[in-house]
Order: structure tokens, then C-alpha cells, then sequence
């Protein structure tokens, strides 16, 4: 049985709020539950009626669209597709997690793909519990890393990244001679990372194994490992530990000189 999906509808235009519940209406899986005229009025029925999807306006009474957002406990916000006559908010928006952005005047086929792109993001939503179990075996791990630097949106295939750093409060990918920073703690991102494939050789250093050249002494009791564009990294003895595990110890002792 096809499940009904709840939906708030905000704008501070009454035929606004009528088109886009015309829109929906041939849908018969959505429901809206609500329909607002600012700010105020919309935290309340989202608190009220706990809704899978919210149209949301931007420049609006009281309280514009990204202040409701800031409002809303962010482990029950609701699917967002941002609804604006103003285009300069789209970056913005995106940044706030928002599954699109129609700026008006839109037309139904591209109300259609708005909804179809809010579907498909619910739709992750209740495969996160399968996702996190595939995680923790070891499965559905990210393919690649997205990095936003200014208006600009890098994406890092893992295949490409060679190593990781970290820089206070952010950490260095580095991919094909270019460096890229990303706020991020290098903890959180070696529990994304392929074990197999990248190993935490130093509290502050990632490596990926396909770039590693050899592991040499260096200075008393410790290692550096050396990769194939000769870029030099230190190793703490647990990173070695760690290597080795993964490698192998034949592999390692081949590597290494002691």
C-alpha cells in the first residue's frame, strides 16, 4: 500500500499557495496538511503536524524561509524544496540541505521534477537504518567527496584521492598534486574511508595504500612512508601496526627497512 506523504505549503502569497496545491493535487500519495502565510504560522505547523515534505517560500513576514529552517530540530526537518522569485538565495539554499530551488514563475513539468527529486530523497531518508548497517559491514561507502570552496563545488573521486591531512580544524585532501580544504575532523573521515584501501598512518595523516612507494626508517624507533609522487609522511607506531595489518606482514617486511 502506497504510503501517504505529508506536506506544509508557505508563501506569503495566497495564489502562490493555490498553485502549487493545485499542482499537487493529482498526486493521490500527498496530503497537505497545512498551508501558511509566514514565518510564525509555519514553525507551528511543522511542530504540529510533522510533515515528510515543506514548500517554502524565502523573503516572507516575521520570518523568512531560512530562519524557520534555523527554528526546526534538524533530525525531524522535513524534505525542503524552496519555492522564491528571487535567484540570488539558490547557493544559500542548497547549503541548507534543500532538495531543489523553483524560482517563479515555474511551470508543472518543473514542479513535477522538484517532486520527483523530493521523492527520491525521502526515499533515502528510510533506507538510512539498511545504509548504516551496510556501512558497518563494510558496504555503501561514499565513492567520492564533495568540497565547496566559495561558489565552486569540487568532487574527489576515492580513487583519486592520495592522501589526507589534517589542518586544525579542517583537513587537506590532496588529489593529483592540488589540495583541497574541507571542514571536517580526520577522525570522521577515516570512518567513511575503505579500511582496505586507506589507513590512518599518523594521528594527522591518511594514506591510500595504491599511492604507497615504501615505509623507511627515520630517526630512532620511528618510520616514514614514502608514495609514489614522493610525497614523505610520518608513521606513529600504531600507524605501522596498522599498515602492517592491512598489508600483510610479508608485504610490509618487503617495504620496509629495519
Amino acid at each position: 500500500m502506497q504510503q501517504t506523504l505529508r506536506v506544509v505549503v508557505v508563501d506569503d502569497e495566497d495564489l502562490a499557495r493555490g498553485y502549487v496545491c493545485e499542482l499537487l493535487a493529482p498526486h493521490s500519495d500527498l496530503q497537505v496538511v497545512a498551508q501558511c502565510a509566514n514565518g510564525f504560522e509555519a514553525v507551528k505547523a511543522i511542530a504540529e503536524t510533522s510533515p515528510d515534505l515543506l514548500f517554502l517560500d524565502v523573503q516572507m513576514p516575521k520570518l523568512d524561509g531560512f530562519e524557520v529552517l534555523e527554528l526546526l530540530d534538524p533530525a525531524q526537518a522535513p524534505v525542503v524544496i524552496f519555492v522564491t522569485a528571487y535567484d540570488q538565495y539558490a547557493m544559500r539554499a542548497f547549503d541548507a540541505q534543500a532538495v531543489d530551488y523553483l524560482l517563479k514563475p515555474f511551470n508543472a513539468e518543473r514542479f513535477e521534477r522538484a517532486l520527483e527529486r523530493a521523492r527520491t530523497r525521502l526515499g533515502e531518508r528510510r533506507a538510512l537504518p539498511e545504509i548504516a548497517a551496510q556501512a558497518r559491514s563494510g558496504a555503501g561507502r561514499p565513492q567520492r567527496i564533495v568540497v565547496k570552496d566559495g561558489a565552486r563545488v569540487h568532487v574527489i573521486p576515492l580513487a583519486r584521492l592520495d592522501y589526507v591531512t589534517a589542518e586544525d580544524d579542517y583537513i587537506a585532501l590532496h588529489s593529483e598534486g592540488k589540495s583541497y580544504l574541507k571542514q571536517q575532523s580526520i577522525a570522521a573521515l577515516e570512518e567513511l574511508l575503505d579500511p582496505a584501501c586507506f589507513v590512518r598512518i599518523h594521528r594527522s595523516a591518511i594514506v591510500n595504500l595504491e599511492r604507497l612507494a615504501r615505509i623507511e626508517p627515520y630517526g630512532k624507533g620511528s618510520r616514514i612512508v614514502i608514495l609514489a609522487d614522493g610525497t614523505r609522511l610520518p608513521v606513529s607506531r600504531t600507524g605501522y601496526v596498522r599498515l602492517l595489518a592491512v598489508m600483510g606482514d610479508s608485504q610490509g617486511n618487503r617495504n620496509s627497512t629495519r
